[in-house]
């Protein structure tokens, strides 16, 4: 385990690494480092996965949601503007399908509100943001290495990044139900330690994940030039280094797209179908349809496309023929 959190580390240029049990482990504990408490707020995407609401929501504490920039799937800096309060104690900000969020700007209004940011960065391993990684640049970065993320392990397993030493001291405690010593417990804490075998396979695949991200930058730009005026692209900004994974596009056919090609033997994945403000898992945080318009455009209309190192050449250009041939 130490071995691949120093690995990690060295990787993402971080001062410190702390492997824990999940990705949705690393956002709750990344929390209760930054000791967000009942009725703390904290300002949320509208789209993303359940656990990036849920682990603030399980701490007590008020989650705030933001729409998204409709064109990269981000959270909108000018969206996260308008939701502060002065209750307002942390932003988690969603590098979401492999792109990262507009951090320059989103830095500048955390500052400007002593706001600290949490970034939720598990699916965004190597992608970077005006030249530094994603999970870099704020309070905690936390990853997943779930086994469909661009670095996999066998099973459940995450890991958080600081560049502060006293906040990865306090994370190794809370990962371990806050003991210091031998039955020595200091504070409140939960078990979510990585298993050693986890940590062995994210050890060995993190070598291969720069090769394994460029070939799913090919694989996107080969979609990108052969799927132009069909649907709706997805676009990085000019200085996004994205590793795409996930390849999601828009259009208001989505559910019939989706049906076609599965009948043509392509798989294809719907990354989210509800947004996060009307998940009735989230109790008294459920919004009201209509209350974010852009995210829920988003679930309505967005398709993940097959997007993988493996694939092989011919297999995406038939996703391209059968896309082009559905829209004829």
């Amino acid at each position: 385990v130490e071995q691949a959190e120093a690995a990690v580390a060295k990787k993402l240029s971080a001062e410190q690494a702390v492997g824990v049990a999940s990705g949705s482990d690393a956002l709750m504990l990344a929390l209760m480092a930054a000791e967000i408490e009942p009725g703390s707020e904290v300002i949320v995407p509208a789209f993303s996965f359940f656990s990036t609401a849920s682990s603030a929501v399980r701490l007590g504490a008020r989650v705030v949601f933001a729409d998204i920039d409709f064109q990269t799937f981000q959270i909108d800096p000018d969206e996260f503007r308008r939701k502060i309060t002065p209750s307002t104690r942390a932003v988690i900000v969603t590098h979401l399908f492999g792109d990262c969020a507009d951090m320059f700007r989103i830095q500048a209004i955390a500052a400007d509100h002593s706001v600290l940011i949490i970034e939720d960065a598990a699916q965004a391993f190597g992608a970077s943001h005006r030249g530094r990684a994603a999970g870099t640049m704020g309070f905690c970065g936390c990853f997943s290495f779930y086994p469909t993320k661009n670095l996999a392990a066998i099973g459940d397993a995450g890991m958080i990044v600081t560049h502060d030493v006293r906040t990865a001291d306090r994370l190794r405690l809370l990962r371990a139900h806050g003991q210091e010593n031998d039955y020595e417990h200091n504070m409140l804490g939960i078990n979510s330690r990585l298993d050693s075998l986890q940590a062995a396979a994210i050890s060995v695949r993190l070598p291969y994940v720069d090769e394994w991200n460029e070939r799913r930058r090919q694989i996107a730009e080969r979609y990108l030039a052969g799927l132009e005026r069909k649907v709706t692209l997805p676009t990085p900004a000019s200085y996004n280094e994205a590793i795409y994974n996930q390849f999601v596009i828009r259009t208001s056919e989505r559910d019939a797209l989706k049906e076609f090609l599965f009948s043509h033997g392509i798989g294809t994945a719907i990354y989210y179908p509800i947004p996060l403000h009307l998940q009735r898992g989230l109790g008294t945080v459920c919004g009201c349809p209509g209350d974010f318009p852009r995210a829920e455009e988003a679930a309505r209309t967005c398709l993940a496309l097959p997007i993988f190192p493996e694939l092989e050449e011919a297999e995406i250009d038939f996703v391209i023929e059968k896309i082009q041939e559905f829209f004829k």
